[in-house]
């Protein structure tokens, strides 16, 4: 109530602190739903930052104040705005296990693949930190609609390392399967995340895991014309005449993708590797 006679007498709302912090962050961080709705009525700016960058959102998510962080968004505050750091509210709620504000920021647009400048997105910090409800609502979040995956899947397909790491440390296996049978490495194949699929086979993942119908990580790869992908596989050792069910060879992949960058990766390998190509019946780019 004093706040609200100084705010009628006219006092500077735009006066800070010597770490940046205004009159709308304190009263985001404690909460005061009235004060923040006077302030803004009032002229204070919504994505006001402070010297680190953090927006009144920012620090209404890290002190759990989901009805504040509900009002600021309602006024326009940027929900992925983020701090030098690259800390995102959606980040900072994650970290703080606040898990009615996380799930109100993921159903409200947060985005959960923004990741800090350490590369930590929201689902690794919360790993890290153990706050199994808040890995469930974000995994959960993330392949609504979907087919679930396997949380390390889901670290696959966002080429998200950190969370790999934390899930590969926690004995996960590095070949999980899928409903559908595909690994980790299938998934990041999919996708050409070079650095997930760098870690996953220094983790021990099976570079030539046969998924459904024989199909392997080089097989997805080539397919999807993911150049670099490719380079790694085979650097790494992986069998380029594996052929699936239906006899489909990676040179096949890569012609029925028509990927000639690809193509020609495979065909400059070895020696060995031209010779096992120029058997093979069919090689469109060859002929």
């Amino acid at each position: 109530d004093k706040v609200l006679e100084f705010l009628k007498d006219g006092v500077d709302i735009s006066t800070c602190n010597q770490n940046g912090l205004n009159a709308l962050h304190l009263a985001a961080k404690e909460g005061h739903e009235d004060l923040v709705e006077e302030l803004l009525e009032r002229g204070s700016a919504v994505d006001s930052a402070t010297k680190k960058g953090n927006t009144a959102l920012h620090i209404a998510s890290l002190a759990g104040q989901k009805e504040v962080a509900r009002l600021l968004l309602k006024r326009g505050a940027d929900i992925n705005a983020q701090s030098q750091n690259g800390f995102t509210p959606l980040y900072m709620a994650a970290q703080e296990n606040h898990l009615e504000v996380v799930r109100y920021l993921l159903e409200n647009g947060g985005n959960q693949s923004a990741a800090t400048e350490d590369g930590f997105t929201p689902l690794a910090i919360a790993l890290q930190q153990c706050h199994n409800q808040v890995v469930s609502l974000l995994l959960e979040h993330d392949t609504k609609g979907k087919v679930r995956l396997p949380a390390l899947h889901i670290a696959a397909r966002k080429d998200d390392t950190k969370a790999a790491a934390l899930l590969l440390q926690n004995d996960h296996n590095a070949d999980v399967q899928s409903k559908s049978g595909f690994t980790p490495l299938h998934i990041a194949a999919h996708y050409g995340n070079v650095n997930v699929s760098t870690l996953l086979l220094n983790r021990g993942a099976a570079i030539d895991f046969t998924a459904r119908n024989g199909i392997t990580p080089l097989h997805v790869a080539s397919k999807r014309g993911n150049t670099n992908m490719v380079a790694l596989l085979l650097d790494r050792g992986a069998q380029i005449d594996a052929k699936t069910r239906v006899s489909t060879t990676h040179t096949h992949s890569l012609s029925l993708s028509l990927s000639l960058t690809t193509t020609t990766i495979i065909i400059t390998t070895t020696t060995t590797t031209i010779t096992k190509l120029l058997s093979l019946p069919y090689l469109p780019y060859l002929e």
